[in-house]
């Protein structure tokens, strides 16, 4: 009996050109760039130039997701697009994609679950692959979170950039085991009790203003690992694997910190964990496809390798993907 799996054709990703180093923002805040690293394993960001939109970088590593996939973009009939800084409160960024892309038919629409926003759309996508209503998706986690900083808040904007990562996903037939290629299981979680932990203090209802973000950066931290592991034990329960059949564990790139802590706690091997957080900082949504981007690009992923995807964010959401590239 066959199942139908969403299999990973090809993944880009897209960094805006100016990078803020530690040393650069030593200037404007109260901070070092040993404080920086030792704390959060971030060297460097990537900032948006003035005018370029998150749409723009959503476009930039969509078109190289497609070049990766050898697929033009007409075969595509599905667009989601993780994000907390669209281009507009409406329509969604993710129609202006498909409209770049010259994309005339299908579905696009943005998926809102900060920093979980790619794994939170991986799970939708995949879902709707296998319900037989489209056949070939991009999905995207794009951000342009220096817009929404406190630039004299050193306990944030420290922490965060600009970036964009996109995989295109085909829904194909498999034999229904864990050897499949594709997504095996993806677990999504949320509570919302904790939502003062790390928000906006923003937004057309509430100010009429774009806001700021705003975070209790040890209430995060605490939360952060043992919220991440529960989704993981699920992952392996759902598909009957475990840390050791893992080939690459490719987390949320927050801090380097949580996932170190992380992927001790479940007993990965540091050597099996993608880390870019040090490049990039932490640019929520687009965190997870920029990493495997990068990994894909160097060949350490390969073909048939067993690929460990897991965020939080904001909310708190959090969640996990295991799926086989």
């Amino acid at each position: 009996m066959t199942h139908l799996r969403s299999v990973v054709l090809g993944c880009g990703s897209y960094l805006p050109a100016r990078i803020l180093s530690n040393d650069e923002l030593a200037k404007s805040v109260e901070t070092t760039d040993e404080w920086i690293v030792q704390r959060t394993g971030i060297r460097e960001r990537h900032i948006a130039a003035a005018g370029e939109l998150t749409s723009d970088l959503a476009l930039h590593a969509a078109r190289a997701a497609l070049v990766n996939a050898h697929v033009e973009a007409s075969s595509i009939d599905l667009i989601v697009l993780a994000t907390s800084t669209p281009d507009q409160t409406f329509p969604a960024t993710a129609v202006s994609v498909q409209a770049g892309l010259g994309i005339t038919h299908g579905a696009a629409f943005d998926l809102q679950a900060v920093c979980s926003g790619f794994v939170y759309a991986l799970s939708v996508v995949d879902a709707l692959l296998k319900s037989g209503g489209f056949k070939r998706a991009l999905v995207i986690g794009a951000e342009t979170f220096s817009r929404i900083l406190d630039w004299n808040d050193r306990t944030t904007c420290v922490l965060f950039g600009d970036g964009a990562g996109a995989l295109v996903l085909e829904v194909q037939p498999q034999p229904g085991t864990t050897a499949d290629r594709g997504i095996l299981t993806a677990h999504l979680r949320s509570d919302g009790r904790f939502k003062s932990k790390l928000y906006v203090d923003g937004g057309p209802s509430s100010t009429q203003t774009v806001g700021h973000l705003r975070m209790e950066g040890r209430d995060v931290f605490k939360h952060a690992i043992a919220m991440i592991t529960d989704v993981i034990d699920d992952a392996f329960k759902a598909t009957g694997t475990s840390a050791a059949d893992i080939d690459w564990f490719v987390p949320h790139q927050a801090n380097k910190r949580i996932i170190d802590g992380s992927a001790h706690k479940l007993g990965i091997a540091p050597d099996k964990v993608v880390i870019t957080v040090d490049r990039h900082g932490n640019t929520s949504a687009a965190s997870i496809p920029l990493a495997l981007a990068d990994a894909v690009a160097d060949r350490r992923i390969k073909r048939g390798n067993l690929i460990l995807l897991e965020a939080m964010g904001g909310g708190f959401t959090w969640g996990s993907a295991l799926l086989r590239w």
